[in-house]
């Protein structure tokens, strides 16, 4: 039986020799997930412009025990536009399952992001996975995304500006570019008034949709979408003060794969616990599509 005292710890790398061993590991713990290409690591790991992935490995000698990696983005937290992480990938071998690997190597992960001048790490977690964040490593539950399916734009009261909301993430033009890029799963953009229109598949035929502020963006995004798609799927959050919702229905939870919850951790005394009434979030801000 393989202890931790038998394991070493390290930085993720980004060389194609260990992002294949990180793809060959995705496939050991998550059988029929074929989304872990090379190509889609390097996009993730490798060409964000706000930075490099950010984590840490488990290590067996030359062999890959566990994984776990954050990538950087910039957010507006109570009034300051931040570095922050996304807690994205996580896997442990099968053969190295139980051993509180997770937990070890995502505490070295958010030591790292401190000392780096990152502010904080979000992310968003299953029933299954919250608890852990919770209780093990200091997250704040913020609240459950909304799941909604519905039709046309969202018919939201104006937003707030960014600088007055709890969480928003600030997108760059290159930033936004580079999420629309994504080579396992585009995300299609289309121009609308005063607002950016954002699709990408989802689940049977309904994409999942978001919208941003044209002002707010400059125009290099992603690529143009190629129709409207009249039904939506909205995963996310609005200010309660402004969400309005008329048009999209509520999903029941008995009909949803699993009830996702936003997570926030900070890393400095400067930077709050969020206040769940004032966030904007959706789909870009996260992996799901």
């Amino acid at each position: 039986m393989q202890t931790l005292q038998s394991l070493s710890f390290a930085p993720v790398q980004n060389d194609p020799a260990t992002l294949a061993k990180y793809g060959a590991l995705f496939a050991a713990c998550f059988p029929g997930t074929d989304k872990f290409t090379p190509a889609y690591l390097d996009w993730l790991y490798v060409a964000n412009p706000d930075g490099a992935a950010v984590g840490y490995d488990a290590w067996d000698g030359e062999r890959l025990a566990a994984h776990y990696v954050c990538v950087p983005a910039r957010a507006w937290v109570e009034g300051q536009e931040v570095r922050v992480l996304l807690s994205l990938n996580t896997a442990t071998h099968p053969d190295y399952q139980g051993k509180g690997l997770f937990t070890k190597l995502a505490a070295m992960t958010y030591e790292a992001g401190a000392q780096a001048g990152f502010e904080g790490c979000y992310g968003v977690a299953n029933a299954n996975s919250t608890p852990g964040f919770v209780r093990k490593l200091g997250f704040q539950l913020v609240r459950p995304l909304e799941a909604r399916v519905g039709v046309g734009s969202l018919r939201h009261a104006p937003k707030p500006a960014a600088a007055s909301l709890s969480f928003e993430r600030s997108w760059s033009p290159e930033a936004l570019a580079w999420r629309c890029a994504n080579p396992h799963n585009r995300v299609w953009q289309r121009s609308s008034g005063a607002r950016l229109q954002f699709h990408a598949a989802a689940v049977k035929g309904v994409p999942a949709y978001a919208e941003l502020d044209a002002a707010s963006v400059a125009a290099k995004a992603g690529a143009s979408a190629p129709a409207a798609f009249p039904v939506r799927l909205f995963i996310g959050l609005a200010p309660d003060a402004t969400s309005r919702y008329w048009n999209y229905a509520s999903i029941p939870m008995r009909l949803r794969p699993s009830p996702l919850n936003l997570i926030w951790r900070a890393f400095t005394p400067r930077v709050p616990q969020l206040d769940a009434a004032r966030i904007q979030f959706t789909f870009l801000d996260f992996d799901a599509y």
